[in-house]
């Protein structure tokens, strides 16, 4: 089964906090937590160290942590850093095909490996970063397993 995870935008801390308790992917709708959400089996520590270290080049070990806002037995919920998000807005399909490169060939690390499938997340998450800043919202992810 594993661990699913959906990014969505939030004016702060204390809006991303509220979540239903009974929260599971087949009650999510766009609505609860901000439009333009994204699920996927995509760890937010991976996505942050994807878009720092291809766009940025910043070595992993320098990719800030994430903060927890939320720790329910049921699901968490954790703030992105904007440093995650805001470099996708100002870098054309070149950089983020470079860095789809770059982070398949990152070795002893998780996430996808094929480097078409890195550059598809990118893009979604480079639409993401547009929605989250027109709306002036941060970046935040409701984790349960």
């Amino acid at each position: 089964m594993g661990v699913t995870y959906k990014y969505f935008g939030a004016r702060d801390g204390a809006a991303a906090a509220r979540v239903p308790l009974s929260m599971r992917p087949e009650e999510l709708g766009g609505d609860e937590l901000g439009q333009g959400g994204m699920f996927t089996k995509i760890k937010p520590e991976t996505v942050a160290a994807m878009v720092l270290t291809g766009i940025e080049g910043i070595p992993l070990h320098r990719v800030p942590p994430l903060e927890l806002v939320v720790l329910h037995p049921d699901y968490a919920v954790v703030k992105l850093p904007m440093t995650v998000v805001d470099p996708l807005r100002g870098v054309g399909e070149e950089s983020v095909g470079a860095a789809a490169f770059i982070w398949s060939t990152v070795p002893d690390r998780s996430g996808p490996r094929d480097a078409f499938d890195v550059y598809r997340l990118l893009n979604e998450w480079q639409a993401f970063s547009h929605r989250l800043h027109e709306a002036g919202h941060q970046p935040y992810c409701l984790v349960w397993p």
